[in-house]
């Protein structure tokens, strides 16, 4: 078996998310980091490996992003992955989701992986649905929200959060499974896997190398247009209820709860 992990370059946690109104896209300016919904996916791949129900040859971290994606890659490696593909090109700026699917889709067709693997969704975005692009072109079944995986001879018994629950369903391989987060829990690297991360393969593509079409890609084959961004309407300030007198306090509170409807 050969999985592939789609990965993902995002604003670190703790830089705050800004949108560049002259362009509609995001301001990915500051500190980056790998998409943490994404080591979900990878842990998920490392555990069917080291279980060995199925021998599986190799784990490929694959993305598309600028250069500095590259530092996504080789924390997805310290993890666990073999190797890793990095498709950069200046003409896949500014894709959407459907043109980033597209483009990710051809990208995974040169490698013919047995299963892809990513997370629920990407700490910026924050779409859920790449998953399901990516299967589309792939001519793949899609699983989203996936919490548990069996691999069962050609296929994967899975169980996905529902609303009510959680279903099960048996899905029948090559597949793409989007997993969430609780999965499992993420393993932290070893010291010797972030110093080697470097030195394990990594293929970077252009668009050509994979054939993408140019007007698939972009801003150019995108299906959506950021019209008009509007910031979010300010919080009212908090009430602050000093507690001088005890019992004044608490008659505070359990007035304005009431008056709130919520005892």
């Amino acid at each position: 078996m050969k999985i592939c992990v789609l990965v993902k370059e995002v604003p670190d946690a703790a830089v705050e998310k800004k949108i560049n109104p002259s362009t509609g896209r995001m301001d990915r300016s500051g500190e980056k980091n790998l998409n943490p919904y994404d080591t979900h996916a990878i842990e998920a791949a490392m555990q069917i490996k080291e279980g060995g129900a199925v021998p599986v040859e190799e784990i490929v971290a694959v993305t598309m992003g600028p250069d500095s994606a590259v530092r996504a890659l080789h924390k997805a490696v310290s993890l666990g992955a073999d190797r890793s593909v990095h498709l950069s090109d200046e003409a896949v700026a500014g894709s959407d989701v459907a043109a980033t699917g597209y483009a990710l889709a051809k990208t995974l067709q040169r490698e013919s992986p047995d299963l892809v693997l990513l997370g629920q969704q990407s700490d910026d975005g924050e779409c859920y649905t790449i998953g399901a692009v990516v299967a589309e072109h792939l001519g793949m079944p899609s699983l989203t929200q996936v919490i548990k995986m069996d691999v069962e001879a050609e296929a994967l018994r899975c169980e996905r959060q529902a609303e009510y629950g959680y279903d099960t369903v048996q899905v029948k391989l090559p597949a793409v499974i989007s997993v969430g987060d609780a999965i499992n829990e993420p393993r932290y690297p070893s010291l010797k896997a972030i110093m080697g991360a470097k030195k394990k393969p990594l293929d970077t593509h252009a668009i050509g190398d994979v054939d993408i079409e140019a007007d698939r890609v972009g801003e150019t084959g995108s299906r959506t247009t950021v019209v008009s961004l509007n910031p979010p309407p300010a919080k009212e300030a908090g009430e602050i209820i000093e507690d001088e007198d005890t019992n004044e306090t608490v008659e505070k509170i359990v007035a304005w709860l009431d008056e709130r409807k919520l005892i």
